[in-house]
């Protein structure tokens, strides 16, 4: 015996590693995917997006407290290794608003940005945040996210779109405001600023704008976001942006990650642990959310246990080859899908473009006008906004209030805050919900020449005076218990003469210890009464449930059964004949078999 428990749990053990083993694949399902258009479109795709996360990397790494090509090497290593190994196929990842400044909040207080301590910080963190990330994924931890609704990506999405452009408007209006904070903040601060509007720098952003919306007009084709950047920086120079005082984007010391071992003490190590896991969950919330909202915006599968693998591995390599945390980026994402990426090999180019325009464009950098990278990423925040697929929400009452608060906390508090007050709703909303399942009281009524069970309240239809059909929808628990004694009680106090019951639980696919109880109590309490109950009931895991819970036993096998019309007649067949024969509803066929039946005006199901 003890030799076969061993064996058996070794077998197990083995299943569960091999069940995994497809997470770290090299062999990835979207590389049959990939031919010569889509690897041209993926290209055309990257060659834009490498341009956009060169300024954008080096403003994040300042963000979070690191030297600017941290931001860079970021953006490289952290596409590759999570778009190869994520689930999206148009997502790019990289580094982010929220996680840089979640990143400062968390080693800010421990060592001086920047400094030598700050970065083996930093990249110990990152290989945390990693760790506790592939370990979410190999638990299969992505079913979580079956409680975001497409009405907490909407409005998260929305308020992402906000915040990404209220980033912006000070680079675009050229006045310095002090950067992080809610959408509300930020617009407050631009406001304080009202007076030092530099008019080149909206022209500049302006003319880029512009630019980008023109060339969509004209072909989806044209490297739009490249004309546009190209056109913005001929502006800067014809209006001598410099001379006018507007930012140009600094020069760039190193384009190529080292590989280093961070070495950290145990006790860093410790104070470490909260701001990982913080971090950890933001980040897939934050790259789930995006990478789920487009692939359901292009109807496409989503694995969220693959995503979360991808975004662990990419950070745990990240943090050795001197990246710091990323996540899935709107900016990146959207822009990504705009230009017409088809795969993943398109943020596998992102990063190998980055590279090449780092070594041979690194010097034109200083050339680029703040502005007219401001006017780009406003052009793309509009895009991430689904005017029609809000319109499509608010026709739900639950779902619009999931919608304006997911939106309404990204906005006024903060973004990472958003979809967590979402995820609570959505729960919330679910478990109101399943814990008020619909008991409706059916009886026969004739549908094209057969007879149907239809629900007898709405369609005033005649019931049996001694038998009632309950049939429940929903989910029998511990949380539904005292909604279903309610509608039961209230339907045998409207008929206290119908004491025997036909329950079908046909949608039903298991209950709980407590929903077993509620269903020996009904036994028990409608045999007191002289009655007797009938279950009907189709899923293997139910039966298996009811036997478990001792339900059978009580019940009795002869009394469950998988045929609504079985039940039905058995039921029927236990009406003592007394009590029919002075009956003239005859709501059943069976009715008919039954003393009094041949003297009694029969009402049928049709006539009624």
């Amino acid at each position: 015996m003890t030799t076969n428990l061993q064996g058996s749990s070794f077998f197990d053990f083995k299943q569960v590693v091999r069940g995994q083993a497809h997470l770290f694949s090299l062999s990835r399902p979207w590389m049959r995917q990939v031919t010569r258009q889509t690897v041209r479109a993926d290209a055309m795709a990257a060659l834009t997006n490498a341009a956009i996360v060169m300024p954008q990397g080096v403003a994040f790494a300042l963000v979070a407290g690191l030297p600017p090509e941290y931001g860079l090497f970021t953006a490289m290593i952290t596409a590759i290794v999570a778009g190869f190994w994520g689930s999206s196929m148009v997502m790019v990842s990289g580094p982010t608003t929220a996680i840089s400044a979640l990143m400062f909040a968390t080693l800010s207080p421990i060592a001086p940005p920047e400094s030598q301590l700050y970065i083996v910080l930093a990249l110990t963190l990152t290989i945390m945040i990693g760790m506790l990330q592939v370990a979410a994924g190999v638990a299969r931890l992505g079913g979580l996210i079956s409680f975001i609704s497409h009405s907490v990506i909407v409005g998260f999405t929305a308020a992402a779109a906000l915040l990404i452009a209220c980033s912006q408007l000070g680079p675009a209006l050229g006045v310095e405001v002090e950067r992080g904070g809610s959408v509300i903040q930020r617009l407050l601060r631009i406001g304080e600023q009202i007076d030092h509007i530099n008019p080149t720098a909206c022209i500049i952003a302006f003319v880029t704008l512009f630019s980008i919306v023109l060339c969509q007009r004209l072909s989806r084709h044209l490297p739009a976001y490249l004309v546009a950047l190209a056109v913005g920086a001929g502006a800067g120079h014809l209006l001598q942006a410099e001379e006018n005082g507007i930012a140009m984007f600094s020069a760039l010391s190193s384009v190529l990650p080292s590989f280093h071992v961070p070495a950290p003490t145990i006790g860093q190590i410790v104070e470490l642990i909260p701001g990982a896991i913080a971090i950890a969950v933001v980040g897939l919330l934050e790259a789930i959310s995006i990478g789920r909202a487009f692939a359901t915006r292009r109807e496409e599968k989503y694995d969220s246990n693959q995503e979360i693998v991808g975004q662990g591995l990419s950070n745990t390599f990240g943090g050795f080859l001197s990246c710091y945390a990323g996540s899935g980026s709107f900016t990146r994402s959207g822009l990504n899908a705009e230009s017409g990426a088809q795969t993943p090999m398109s943020a596998i180019f992102a990063a190998a473009w980055l590279f090449l325009l780092l070594l041979l464009l690194a010097p034109l950098v200083v050339y680029i006008p703040v502005p007219a990278m401001a006017g780009i990423i406003l052009y793309v925040a509009w895009r991430l906004i689904k005017i029609s697929e809000i319109g499509h929400i608010l026709q739900s009452s639950s779902e619009t209030a999931i919608l304006v608060a997911t939106f309404l906390v990204g906005v006024i508090v903060d973004l990472e805050y958003a979809i967590v007050v979402g995820v609570v709703l959505s729960l919330v909303f679910f478990l109101y919900a399943s814990s008020h399942p619909f008991v409706g009281v059916t009886a026969p009524m004739m549908v094209n020449g057969v007879q149907r069970l239809r629900n007898a309240e709405h369609n005033d239809l005649p019931q049996c005076p001694r038998i009632s059909i309950r049939r429940i929808q929903g989910q029998i628990f511990f949380g539904s218990v005292d909604e279903l004694e309610r509608d039961f009680a209230k339907i045998s106090q409207d008929r206290p003469s119908r004491n025997i019951s036909v329950l079908i639980l046909q949608g039903i696919q298991t209950v709980d210890l407590a929903g077993a109880d509620f269903l020996n109590q009904h036994i028990r309490r409608t045999r007191r009464h002289g009655g007797q109950v009938f279950i009907v009931a189709l899923y293997p895991s139910l039966i298996t449930a009811l036997e478990r819970f001792g339900t059978m036993a009580l019940l009795g096998e002869e009394n469950l059964f998988h045929s609504k019309r079985e039940a039905i007649s058995h039921a029927i067949a236990s009406v003592p004949n007394a009590d029919c024969a002075g009956c003239l509803k005859r709501v059943f066929t069976e009715c008919a078999d039954k003393p009094g039946a041949a003297c009694a005006e029969r009402q049928t199901p049709a006539q009624a």
